[in-house]
């Protein structure tokens, strides 16, 4: 059990105190509220999560979502890539295709419904791309497609086909921070009209996002979302939107490394949300609404799986060849940080599929007692050591962010503290305290970053 003692600054400047417990989603006013509720709650009932390890291997089942890498080719260099160092394996090409669907609807005994299609840059494999693709539509025609593209390799034909085929599209673009990605191909005329008109297609019906990733080069979801509307409209959808997990040296060094500057991360990120300067990222919706929901439905700590759902059962990665991975970032040629191959089975024997590559988080030290796990979900699965460690500090402050913006949307109060088994460090949600830990900061007011500060 995980208890925490969350102090509170009301908006009259007084103190005011929460108890929340990250294992059964339990939020009550501290002695001052005699231990009320902080929302009226109606329980349900939750099915454990699949603890995924070494010793407990990760099975595949009754798939429902299909992620078919094509490669790790691309034609970007981004330096936070999570496949930036992974090691590529056997070349695909259209001739694999045949041999592939023959496998994939003699293991399948569902029809997936969702099937993403990845790279490195998947329209780097468009002779690929498009026969696999419109086999798999006449084979499950009511399944939502998805393809994640930087724009570079779009045209009015690829376009066009996009459109008719039905994809979901997620534009890569990180708004005034995309030097980390490389050239910008909205400054290169031609380029820029093949994303506008893919744009023009596709955002009346709801099927595209421009989704931006956060880092210590790109800290503001404010300058992000400010920058992507001067191009897009003021109701463009930005998807992705957290910050980056630390796959390799290059994404370390675009995570924070000291404690005033995760302080500062979360007091601007925190200042952007209050002032809805971040509302048109998915994200922030996403994430408050489910830890109101974690509260709501007394959501228990043990129904967690991981962030990115790859350690659930009906959630399959699989390459032309054939070869089922751990998730659409690696390769079946990669070795996973714990020693165990990435190459976990293959498609065309999915039930001796045994995924040893990943690590739940409940077998992680310091996630269990840590107040944010109920949005964070345990991070990256399979990352370990300085990485691991780096990318837990991250997702900390970013999840921090929207922990604190969802508990002043319960109790119109601004969370500033938290006593618990955290480090000192994590304790002060926004560095502002001059006191101990056993002595907590009272009728603190937090500053507000202004939009022009921020963009």
């Amino acid at each position: 059990m995980a208890q925490f003692q969350i102090k509170l600054i009301a908006p009259d400047n007084t103190e005011r105190e929460l108890l929340y417990d990250n294992q059964t989603s339990s939020l009550t006013w501290g002695a001052d509220g005699f231990g009320s509720p902080v929302l009226e709650v109606n329980p349900k009932k939750f099915q454990d999560a699949t603890v995924v390890s070494t010793t407990q291997p990760g099975r595949k089942g009754l798939i429902k979502t299909l992620k078919i890498s094509l490669g790790l080719s691309c034609n970007y260099e981004c330096n936070y890539c999570s496949q930036r160092f992974v090691p590529h394996a056997e070349s695909t090409n259209p001739e694999d295709v045949e041999n592939f669907l023959q496998q994939l609807t003699t293991s399948l005994s569902q029809a997936p419904e969702r099937i993403e299609f990845w790279g490195g840059e998947p329209l780097v494999y468009i002779k690929t791309l498009k026969p696999l693709a419109e086999r798999l539509r006449v084979l499950y025609p009511d399944a939502e497609f998805l393809i994640i593209t930087n724009g570079s390799l779009l045209s009015l034909e690829t376009n066009e086909w996009l459109d008719r085929m039905g994809f979901v599209v997620g534009l890569s673009h990180d708004g005034p921070g995309y030097h980390a990605r490389g050239a910008d191909p909205l400054d290169d005329p031609q380029q820029r009209a093949a994303i506008m008109d893919l744009y023009a297609r596709l955002q009346p019906q709801g099927r595209i996002s421009i989704n931006a990733m956060i880092s210590s080069q790109n800290p503001s979801r404010a300058a992000v979302q400010l920058w992507l509307q001067e191009r897009f409209g003021a109701d463009v959808q930005i998807g992705e939107g957290a910050f980056i997990d630390p796959y390799d040296e290059c994404g370390l060094a675009a995570t924070f490394k000291t404690i005033a500057e995760h302080a500062q991360f979360r007091r601007q990120g925190f200042g952007e949300l209050r002032t809805g300067l971040a509302s048109r990222f998915d994200l922030t919706n996403q994430k408050i609404q489910d830890f109101i929901d974690s509260i709501r439905y007394q959501r228990p700590a043990s129904a967690l799986g991981q962030k990115c759902g790859m350690d659930r059962s009906h959630n399959l990665a699989v390459d032309l060849k054939g070869n089922v991975v751990t998730c659409q970032n690696v390769s079946a040629a990669a070795t996973a940080p714990n020693g165990q191959s990435h190459l976990i089975g293959q498609l065309s024997d999915l039930s001796a599929v045994r995924m040893k590559s990943a690590t739940h988080w409940s077998q992680r030290q310091g996630c269990s007692s840590c107040p944010v796990l109920q949005m964070c979900k345990g991070s990256c699965m399979f990352l370990e050591g300085p990485l691991w460690d780096a990318g837990c500090d991250a997702a900390y402050s970013d999840n921090m962010v929207f922990f604190a913006a969802a508990i002043e949307f319960l109790t119109g109060c601004m969370p500033v503290f938290i006593d618990g088994d955290l480090p000192p460090e994590r304790k002060d949600i926004f560095g502002l305290a001059k006191s101990t830990v056993e002595s907590p900061p009272v009728r603190r007011v937090i500053p507000i970053i202004a939009a022009q500060q921020t963009a």
